[in-house]
């Protein structure tokens, strides 16, 4: 098991939401508990981002069982003026690996 990454403080470039999107991009049938140790969360935090990214339309789930399967809408488009125009699959593309990249380079810890 790995340790647990060292606390953080001050600011970030890359929202909580962000995070939970790309987590959940990642694995769609990933576990909040598992989302929220990610992305150094609680998981209340988790939930309630879980409920506004889907309360926006950028993300729906359907439940089998006690497993939750998400499903990110790739063509919304991200909500800021700033970004008018760039989808959430161009945020996606910058923040989750594709599994050949991740075969490749190992994550430096």
């Amino acid at each position: 098991m790995d340790a647990a990454p060292e606390p953080h403080t001050g600011w970030t470039f890359v929202t909580s939401h962000a995070r939970v999107l790309a987590a959940i991009a990642d694995n769609p049938n990933v576990r909040i508990r598992d989302i929220a140790t990610h992305c150094r969360l609680t998981e209340r935090a988790v939930q309630r981002i879980i409920s506004d990214l889907e309360q926006d339309g950028y993300l729906s789930h359907t439940r089998e069982g006690r497993t939750n399967t998400y499903r990110i809408e790739p063509g919304k488009l991200l909500r800021h003026p700033a970004e008018a125009g760039l989808s959430v699959a161009s945020l996606l593309s910058l923040l989750v690996q594709d599994e050949t990249d991740r075969a490749r380079k190992p994550v430096a810890r």
